[in-house]
């Protein structure tokens, strides 16, 4: 019996833009130690933290808001509010 294991590749071409940053030594440094670190490359950590920042998603805001409202640990004593309470002001 000959197994037989079928793969699809899809590839995509992508054109990328070749920039130059200054970057103090310190830094560099610490960047290409993260990177190692984490099995990547400098360019390819640099190109994450980028998209990240620039293009996080519309609702991602949201949730890194509940994060922090459930780090608060806010107490309200038991007072319940009404929508109409939210809107007096």
């Amino acid at each position: 019996m000959t197994k037989v294991t079928c793969t699809r590749i899809m590839c995509v071409e992508t054109k990328m833009k070749n920039i130059t940053l200054s970057i103090d030594e310190e830094t560099l440094e610490a960047g290409r130690d993260y990177a190692k670190r984490h099995n990547m490359s400098l360019n390819a950590l640099i190109r994450r933290l980028l998209k990240q920042t620039v293009l996080s998603s519309s609702t991602q805001w949201l949730a890194e808001s509940f994060e922090i409202m459930d780090k608060a640990r806010g107490n309200s004593r038991g007072k319940r509010w009404k929508r109409e309470d939210l809107y007096r002001y």
